[in-house]
């Protein structure tokens, strides 16, 4: 049987059709679920029964027309062929397992279509979506994503935001992790991946790949580095993203409340990447270790608070960015 929808001769084909349009599940996913069901309720309501098929080393299977939701349960050695099962179907069974049938296909047909969900956002994982806050499960936010629903942890929240039930937020679609409640889409509004997906969404240039950004440092609510490069001649990468008159970086600003964003022209040239990441301050003299992993910076006296930052951000995003253990001076500091 194929995944297309039954021909809806009977009323049972068209029930058939409606859960498998409604929930976007192939049809014969739901046909399984029946057949299963069938077989748990003959396991419960005929206990003896079943238990003389499994000491005979028997199961049972089940055949149900699709389109008449007839069936017949029979019982006999796996793979057997037809003509050797025997039809051990008990008389008024149908009202006897309507209930329990309806519970297994009930559960068989959400986490079938849990499953699909999941799939679907497996393909997704990267992907900015603007969603709904739905809602507060512990210190967990709930957010509508569309044909499921993203948890956002703690650790994937930013700490001076609040989120109003009802509000609209964009969320990356960072990852499908197992929790106690099984597998579940993880979304963020902390991950570095959702600058770099809004800059994709708001650049063309990004979006389309003649403007990569190739590294991003983020303090999230606070500020973020990001580093980008040209792969098309004669296309400025810095001028893309901030736009007209600062149009397109102020749209992703906008998106993150605020977060301040820099950004940076990215080189293969360490001392000159260095000194563009250090941004606004200005770096005059950079010295690099033999190894090329740590970087003494000298700096104007008068910027010496301005290349650290508030709390040293703009020196661990800049060292970030580029890779480097990094230490600033000031030009007044004794040799």
């Amino acid at each position: 049987m194929n995944t297309q929808n039954l021909i809806a001769r009977t009323e049972f084909a068209a029930a058939l059709n409606q859960i498998a349009d409604e929930r976007n599940i192939p049809v014969e996913v739901i046909l399984d679920a029946v057949k299963s069901a069938l077989v748990a309720s003959f396991n419960k309501d005929f206990t003896a029964e079943a238990t003389k098929i499994e000491e005979k080393g028997e199961m049972i299977t089940v055949e149900v027309d699709p389109e008449t939701g007839e069936f017949k349960l029979f019982a006999g050695k796996q793979d057997a062929a037809k003509k050797d099962l025997v039809d051990v179907t008990p008389v008024g069974f149908g009202r006897i397992a309507a209930q329990t049938a309806k519970h297994v296909v009930l559960q068989q047909v959400r986490e079938a279509e849990k499953a699909g969900i999941l799939a679907e956002y497996q393909g997704r994982i990267g992907e900015v979506i603007t969603g709904m806050v739905q809602r507060m499960d512990g210190r967990n936010v709930i957010v509508d994503i569309g044909r499921g629903q993203g948890a956002m942890p703690p650790e994937e929240q930013v700490r001076n935001e609040y989120y109003r039930l009802n509000s609209r937020i964009s969320v990356l679609i960072a990852d499908i992790r197992e929790t106690f409640r099984g597998q579940q889409v993880i979304v963020s509004r902390s991950d570095p991946r959702l600058v770099s997906a809004l800059f994709a969404r708001e650049v063309p240039e990004v979006g389309a790949g003649s403007v990569e950004v190739k590294a991003i440092a983020r303090e999230a609510g606070n500020r973020t580095k990001i580093a980008v490069i040209s792969n098309q001649e004669g296309v400025d990468p810095v001028g893309s993203c901030v736009g007209q008159k600062g149009v397109r970086v102020q749209a992703v600003i906008n998106e993150l409340n605020g977060e301040k964003i820099d950004i940076i022209q990215h080189s293969e040239d360490k001392d000159k990447f260095l000194k563009a990441a250090l941004a606004p301050a200005e770096a005059t003299k950079i010295e690099f270790d033999r190894g090329q992993t740590e970087a003494t910076v000298t700096v104007p006296d008068d910027q010496l608070s301005l290349a650290i930052g508030r709390g040293g951000t703009n020196v661990k995003l800049a060292a970030k960015l580029v890779g480097l253990k990094v230490k600033i001076i000031s030009d007044k500091t004794d040799p």
